[in-house]
């Protein structure tokens, strides 16, 4: 087949087979109602799939041209002058918050025993860091219905000699109060780690002025696990404004080393051979010098040029995401006001001042019981999901904790938390549903809120 082709007419003529492969084998079924239909999944076309065989010719399996591209386009898309990919969300937070334990920070940097504002009502790898670093997690409650940070017990959470960083999520696409939390952390000069792994294309105005989440702190993350807002099978990112940060998370996520030069490129800075580095030997190969004590969290250029074809795609998600979330909404208003169940379910409603790009649709359940509701929705047909943790602290892993009564404080108490612990849940509200399918999850929702007040007796 490629006998008379050179490499590049054989590299071409296999991407324009693999398009065509994937346009014949990897469509979308149309839906029939009925249909299981998920909380998030994949949402591509020919361009990603193109792109991941591409990478795979060449054979460059570690971070390469295709991960240069990504981090380029990525921060040009959030309007940051630095991103850097690495393999997880999960090793995003932990890469943005070890950043922040650096030396290089002076007096600034968190140490072990400082403390850590977050919240307990979210996914555990916000707060795991913390803790596997030996700081001590300060717990706040969460308001309802927007399920983020109660920004009027920050000061209450502050403890102005061990209070270094507040570290929070944007719950599911709603992006918390930056305005209140930013202008707290500046007024006791603290970092901020916005956790964007659900949030990606939020967006939240500033006297008037536009930002992005992620974009307001010190450090954003975000997470291309499948379903979210865009995907790398597994993948996330760390940006920042500050190149000290830069430069700090740069080595962190690459074994610690003190060298900025990418994988397959040596001397950039001329300088490999010729300097000092603390009781090296004169000259020591600045490669293998190492500033800090660090990971392997790399992403792969396969991974990174999935990523480049959904980063083009990333606008319309928000877009696609912010109709189903609008749609479904009216749907359930319209549907439960007609059965008269308003006051049996709270609905989400937005952060105020912002315009978020959800990643899922809450409800809390009002006076009746949640397993039953939920039992009768995953029976129709359609996903359901806890707000992760619920309540990080009653779970297993906080066990030793809990005995110890040492190793986090809870700032007043979790009433709301814990409320979402008991009653909440959400479904999904992805690119790759339609209206018809919309349709469908309002009437199963109403349904199941109906039959559990006693109307389908």
């Amino acid at each position: 087949m490629f006998e008379n082709m050179n490499e590049e007419e054989a590299r071409l003529k296999i991407l324009e087979e693999v398009r065509e492969y994937c346009s014949l084998f990897h469509k979308r079924k149309p839906y029939k109602k009925g249909d299981r239909i998920s909380y998030g999944g994949r949402v591509y076309d020919q361009e990603e799939m193109s792109n991941l065989v591409d990478a795979s010719l060449k054979f460059w399996l570690t971070s390469g041209e295709y991960t240069r591209e990504f981090e380029k386009k990525f921060a040009e898309y959030l309007g940051v002058p630095y991103c850097l990919l690495v393999n997880s969300g999960s090793s995003a937070n932990l890469l943005a918050f070890m950043t922040l334990t650096s030396p290089l920070l002076g007096e600034r940097r968190i140490k072990p025993g400082d403390e850590v504002i977050t919240v307990a009502c979210g996914f555990p790898t916000t707060v795991a860091p913390m803790i596997q670093y030996g700081c001590v997690p300060v717990f706040v409650d969460v308001t309802i219905p927007q399920y983020n940070i109660d920004v009027s017990k920050l000061e209450e959470a502050c403890s102005d000699e061990k209070t270094k960083a507040v570290m929070i999520a944007h719950t599911l696409g709603n992006p918390f109060d930056l305005k209140a939390v930013k202008e707290f952390c500046t007024r006791h000069g603290l970092f901020l780690v916005e956790d964007n792994c659900d949030a990606l294309g939020s967006e939240y105005y500033i006297d008037g002025e536009k930002h992005l989440t992620g974009t307001v702190g010190d450090i954003g993350t975000s997470s291309f696990y499948p379903p979210h807002h865009m995907t790398m099978g597994e993948g996330g990112a760390v940006y920042m404004r500050d190149p000290l940060l830069r430069k700090i998370a740069l080595s962190m996520r690459d074994w610690g080393r003190d060298c900025m030069c990418p994988s397959g490129r040596d001397n950039l800075c001329g300088h490999r051979f010729d300097r000092q580095y603390g009781e090296l030997p004169l000259g020591y190969d600045h490669k293998y010098v190492y500033s800090h004590l660090g990971y392997n969290l790399k992403a792969t250029d396969l991974q990174a040029a999935i990523g480049v074809a959904q980063l083009e795609k990333m606008p319309s998600f928000a877009e696609k995401r912010r109709h189903n979330f609008e749609y479904l909404k009216a749907a359930l208003e319209r549907g439960l006001r007609e059965r008269g169940l308003s006051e049996k379910v709270i609905l989400p409603e937005p952060c105020e001042n912002s315009r978020p790009s959800w990643f899922g649709f809450l409800m809390t359940c009002n006076g009746c019981d949640r397993k039953k509701i939920v039992g009768h929705i995953e029976a129709k047909g359609v996903q359901t999901r806890m707000l992760f943790a619920g309540n990080l602290i009653k779970h297993p892993c906080f066990d030793e904790l809990r005995e110890t009564g040492k190793g986090f404080r809870v700032c007043g108490g979790l009433e709301n938390t814990d409320r979402i612990l008991k009653d909440t849940f959400w479904i999904g509200v992805y690119p790759g549903m339609t209206d018809e399918m919309l349709d469908y999850m309002a009437e199963t929702v109403v349904e199941a809120f109906f039959e559990e007040a006693g109307g389908g007796n």
